[in-house]
């Protein structure tokens, strides 16, 4: 009977078994590079983990403190300093053990204890769902990278290790950490440049969540690699004897791309595994930046180079400090050649990241290379994220959006070079410049030609942004932006336009309300508005007036609350609303009936949206008539100076350019089609369901009167559903 071998056996296969390391292990290798004191500290540490760990054990039965000695290896092999070790080993400390923060800071120091505190989850009794703890504990760790990045070096070890050791969880667990992993810790790493651990990290994602998939392509890819032997070998000599005769040095290796990237080509690219085989692929690492461009100049001489698929990364680093030579050639038998070239400090920079030589950076230079500073960066505009964003989940979103940038480069009018994602637009560049730049532009330039705002832009472009003080963002723009600022920005700024929009419909209703009985806010002594407002919750009367334009609060109850004689209120009537069209956005008209001065109205107060004006016989509304609580007595106001948006239904013949005619009639009728849908009945008759923009009634029924005159119209009716 044959047995299909289990997820943690097929990953001991691929890693190796799980070794057994020692406290002496990791002595021994930070000592290579380490201080003799600073070893002494991390063996205290580990001292110090083991007995506050002592009787917890994984699931795989081992005692707990194997985990953080791993992850504490994983950090001594990529050189990092003493501190971070220390974190590694204590990281699980403060969640799962009694030893507080401000134990840790006494014990060891305050770095360490905010790298621990950063890496720590947050109580998980105080979340609902297991996606809203997911994203506040995510936000939490982005704020402890914001002070010191290491965190996120800390909790990336941390990671791999629970990768590496998942085959002991449930199936369910299992899916839901690779899932996590793939969408959110992979990513990280990339973008801060640390590709041989993202590569890792997404090779055993992927392997926990397609492992058939995963062994069908790790089985091919080994045969493949045998059949290519030999042109990758003839490539490789006569790329090295061209390098000798230039009196060039390097090492040239075969790079292959890991199976999770190999996959992800062949899904979204829908190729075939033989396509994306078909491309051999090298590195070549020389001695220096000058080396690297001579290098080149080798390549393209000895194999013809495809047309615009030259990419240099030197002169323009990605966003996350990679840099190399990027070109692709037609190689013996027309098979193509993706070559990298890079020097050795490139190729560190390029697998490590900001790992890359922590130990040299020392003093005031800590922390200052390219790397780091693109890092700092990054972190920053997460900062003004989670500033801007409604919640913790939304943040996550935004974070999801900021993870997966394919870049491309443009230049502002004074020649600065800006990286974006792929697909940005105008709107995405403004925001990019600065919030402010964004919030107030009305038009954009790309090489002196005015385009449309969600206008996509491509590497090499000029943009420049026109702004207007009076400028303010469009809600429609969140159609088109990618950026997490831009959706951010926007979101914020109509957000708070929205608030304010609310907080003064809400004192129109409240003083509505009062004046209906002769009372006026004036006379309300401050210290009762004061216990009202405490009463709801609120930390102010200004939040009161929002939750009431919001409709999240009964301007009656509050009415009550105020007045002091509730008795008479009972009997009083009150006077209408008036709606003059120009509230914003807490005040809406249901496009069930599309209301238009002159119609018979009335309001219905919507949690969160505020009013929302009905017609009086709107047939939607029927099954609210009920909630009496909910309605308001509402009236057009008589000066209304805007448009507003109703739907007609034309029945028309099908002739040339009727629908040309028609909207030279609206056009001289002093209205404007909005949009037109047509519903072809039969070969002789078309119904066209118009949306116009008109005054109110009367221009209504003058722009219906004109259509009328046009003989190819046989009924017009008004929509209302």
């Amino acid at each position: 009977m044959s047995t299909k071998p289990s997820v943690s056996s097929e990953l001991a296969l691929i890693y190796g078994a799980e070794p057994k390391l020692t406290i002496d292990d990791l002595c021994f290798v930070t000592a290579n590079y380490l201080e003799a004191k600073q070893v002494d500290d991390i063996r205290r540490a580990y001292f110090f983990a083991h007995y506050a760990h002592e009787g917890q054990t994984r699931r795989s039965g081992d005692p707990y403190i194997t985990h953080p000695l791993a992850v504490a290896h994983v950090l001594a092999m990529m050189h990092m300093d003493h501190e971070c070790i220390m974190a590694g080993l204590l990281h699980d400390v403060i969640e799962d053990t009694d030893i507080s923060r401000e134990a840790l800071a006494t014990e060891f120091s305050e770095d360490v204890a905010l790298l621990v505190d950063g890496v720590s989850k947050l109580a998980k009794a105080a979340f609902e769902t297991q996606k809203q703890a997911q994203a506040e504990n995510l936000r939490k760790m982005m704020l402890a990278m914001s002070q010191d990045i290491r965190v996120i070096i800390v909790k990336l070890a941390d990671r791999l290790h629970n990768m590496r050791t998942l085959g002991h969880l449930p199936s369910e667990k299992r899916r839901r950490i690779a899932h996590e992993t793939l969408d959110i810790y992979a990513p990280i790493a990339q973008r801060l440049g640390m590709n041989l651990m993202r590569r890792e990290l997404e090779d055993l994602g992927f392997h926990v969540l397609y492992p058939i998939r995963y062994r069908v392509l790790s089985n091919v890819v080994r045969k493949a690699r045998g059949n290519r032997k030999e042109i990758v070998s003839q490539i490789t000599s006569s790329v090295l004897n061209r390098m000798e005769q230039e009196g060039l040095t390097g090492d040239i290796q075969g790079r292959e791309k890991n199976l999770y990237s190999l996959y992800q080509k062949m899904v979204k690219k829908s190729l075939s595994f033989s396509e994306v085989m078909d491309v051999y692929a090298f590195r070549i690492v020389v001695d220096d930046v000058d080396a690297c461009y001579r290098m080149l100049g080798v390549v393209h001489n000895l194999y013809k180079p495809v047309q615009g698929k030259f990419k240099d990364y030197i002169a323009i680093p990605k966003a996350n400090g990679y840099q190399s030579l990027h070109t692709v050639l037609f190689g013996p038998y027309g098979v193509p050649i993706e070559v990298q070239i890079r020097s050795g400090d490139m190729d560190q920079m390029a697998e490590a990241g900001v790992a890359a030589h922590w130990l040299y950076k020392t003093g005031e230079d800590k922390g200052n290379s390219q790397s780091h500073r693109l890092a700092r960066q990054w972190l920053q505009g997460l900062l003004e994220l989670q500033k801007g964003s409604g919640d913790s989940v939304e943040f996550l979103e935004n974070l999801r959006i900021d993870l997966f940038p394919e870049e491309i480069y443009v230049f502002t009018p004074n020649g600065k070079i800006m990286s974006l994602p792929r697909g940005a637009t105008t709107v995405d560049f403004a925001y990019a410049v600065h919030s402010d730049v964004g919030n107030t532009c009305v038009a954009a330039r790309i090489g002196r030609h005015l385009v449309p705002l969600s206008t996509r832009l491509k590497t090499g472009q000029s943009v420049e942004i026109i702004t207007a003080q009076k400028g303010s963002p469009n809600p429609a723009w969140l159609n088109y932006v990618i950026t997490a600022k831009a959706r951010t920005s926007i979101r914020h700024y109509l957000k708070q336009l929205r608030n304010e929009e609310a907080m003064v419909l809400g004192k129109r209703l409240l003083l509505k309300n009062l004046t209906a009985f002769s009372v006026q806010l004036e006379d309300i002594p401050e210290q009762k508005i004061n216990s009202v407002v405490a009463e709801f919750d609120l930390d102010n009367f200004d939040q009161l007036l929002e939750q009431i334009g919001l409709g999240n609060q009964q301007v009656l109850l509050v009415t009550q609350k105020l007045m002091r004689d509730i008795s008479a209120l009972a009997d009083e009537r009150q006077q209408p609303l008036v709606i003059a069209g120009t509230e914003g956005m807490v005040v809406s008209f249901g496009r069930c009936c599309s209301p238009i001065p002159g119609d018979p109205i009335h309001g219905f107060i919507s949690a969160g949206r505020g009013i929302v004006v009905h017609q009086l016989n709107c047939k939607t509304t029927l099954s609210l008539r009920e909630q009496s609580d909910k309605w308001l007595d509402v009236m057009w106001a008589d000066d209304i100076k805007r448009q507003f948006l109703v739907d007609i239904m034309v029945h028309a013949k099908n002739q040339r350019g009727v629908l040309a005619t028609i909207a030279v009639a609206a056009s001289e009728s002093d209205s404007n089609i909005d949009n037109v849908v047509i519903d072809e009945r039969d070969g002789g008759y078309s119904d066209l369901r118009l949306t116009l923009e008109v005054d109110d009634r009367q221009h209504l029924a003058r722009v219906i009167r004109r259509f009328r005159r046009i003989d190819s119209i046989e009924k017009i009716t008004r929509v209302k559903q």
